[in-house]
């Protein structure tokens, strides 16, 4: 199979890597892809997001299946326009999509579903604000609607600090949605449950936490995910259960009945309180960092996985996992998630003797004629399997401390809780 992979981070990286394992593939195209890609993989610098020119290249390149890594395309409906052109193509159609690319429409089905989520209200002016700060206790959390590359959530402490950024997105801060979500804050332990789904079934597809403030001990401003491990100990089988009975079977059923059935990847964002599940939120598309700890734990191939939801067969397919746990911790440039320099030279990975299960995922990294350079906040993922969560990140550590990044920074203390409590 000649296999097109849409998208540039770590996540596409890993999702590479697994691809290029299969026995299935013979070629694999990245669109655009990144500096780790264009070792394993070809390499191609358009706009996927302008779908006719991407349909030449699939064309040209004899492409057989299109996995699509990021949320913004499958959100804009490349999905509905591929199979339009009989291209077979991995992820959801754009009205599906929605679950990530409207908060108000996912809240929506937690409404007439009964499904648990926070308490929240979807207000359109300033007056809609008002009316739910007098009847919620603060923090509150506010959201924008559509999608805002990580930076659309904002935990407010003062009722002015919800206005504040409710106005920002009211204003088209954030150009997909001027329509915003009001929360009520929940406290408990984030974690993410992945599925893989076709039109009738779904599998289990691994549990993570990551990590998303950039300072340790959860300080500081979100991001898009700072490291991550797998799996995560707070989701056992008890929890589990009220997961797939409470939340998934309801959004999956919800949108059969609108005659768009899910398919892909299913990303569960829950808060877990004294092991009740609730659902915080959905995307629709692997997780980034989370991907980079799932996948090195994934032993059955992934093209025979991913077959298998096409042709809407999932139930016929033993999903095989690795025993070992898995960390990754994220290099970002320093300055994320606010502003940062690019083009920043990168020494020292080549010749690094990394001991067996140890990966370098790149994410914001790119080549300029031979020289390896960062080009974003999240630059590269150091990814290793083992034992003791506390041991792997020690040895994470040590292998930042051997490329000896000076323009960048990490977090020491991702996975802090699950091993402070062990």
């Amino acid at each position: 199979m000649n296999i097109a992979l849409i998208g540039s981070g770590g996540r596409e990286h890993v999702l590479c890597e697994k691809i290029r394992e299969s026995k299935l593939v013979n070629n694999i195209i990245c669109i655009p892809g990144n500096a780790g890609t264009s070792k394993i993989a070809k390499n191609i610098e358009i706009d996927f997001l302008n779908f006719k020119e991407l349909l030449k290249v699939l064309k040209l390149h004899k492409i057989n299946l299109v996995v699509v890594g990021p949320e913004e395309p499958l959100v804009k409906g490349i999905v509905n326009f591929l199979k339009k052109n009989k291209i077979k193509v991995f992820g959801p159609n754009k009205f599906a999509s929605q679950l990530e690319g409207s908060k108000a429409f996912m809240k929506l089905i937690c409404k007439k579903y009964k499904i648990p989520t926070a308490q929240f209200k979807i207000c359109n002016k300033i007056k809609d604000v008002d009316i739910f700060l007098k009847s919620c206790n603060l923090p509150v959390v506010v959201k924008a609607d559509g999608l805002a590359a990580g930076k659309g959530v904002a935990i407010c402490k003062t009722k002015k600090e919800v206005i504040n950024f409710s106005n920002r997105i009211f204003q088209g801060k954030f150009k997909s949605s001027k329509t915003v979500i009001l929360e009520e804050f929940l406290k408990g332990e984030e974690a993410s449950y992945f599925l893989i789904v076709d039109k009738n079934n779904f599998k289990f597809f691994g549990t993570a936490q990551d990590h998303k403030r950039v300072g340790e001990k959860e300080r500081g401003p979100n991001t898009g995910g700072m490291g991550a491990y797998s799996p995560a100990i707070i989701i056992n089988s008890k929890v589990e259960k009220k997961i797939i009975s409470k939340i998934i079977k309801p959004t999956l059923y919800a949108l059969k009945k609108k005659k768009n059935p899910y398919t892909g990847f299913l990303y569960v964002g829950l808060m877990i309180i004294k092991d009740e599940p609730y659902l915080i939120e959905y995307n629709v598309r692997m997780g980034d960092p989370e991907c980079q700890v799932i996948l090195p734990r994934l032993k059955t191939d992934i093209l025979k996985i991913f077959n298998a939801v096409i042709n809407n067969r999932i139930k016929n397919i033993n999903i095989k996992w690795k025993k070992e746990k898995c960390m990754t911790i994220v290099l970002c440039s320093k300055g994320y998630p606010g502003s940062y320099e690019k083009n920043l030279k990168i020494k020292n990975i080549t010749n690094l003797k990394l001991k067996k299960d140890t990966y370098i995922f790149h994410a914001g990294t790119k080549l300029i004629k031979d020289d390896l350079v960062s080009n974003g906040g999240r630059v590269l993922n150091i990814t290793s399997l083992g034992k003791d969560l506390a041991e792997i990140r020690r040895y994470i550590i040590k292998v930042f401390k051997m490329i000896n990044w000076k323009k960048g920074f990490y977090r020491r203390d991702i996975g802090w809780r699950v091993i402070n409590n062990s």
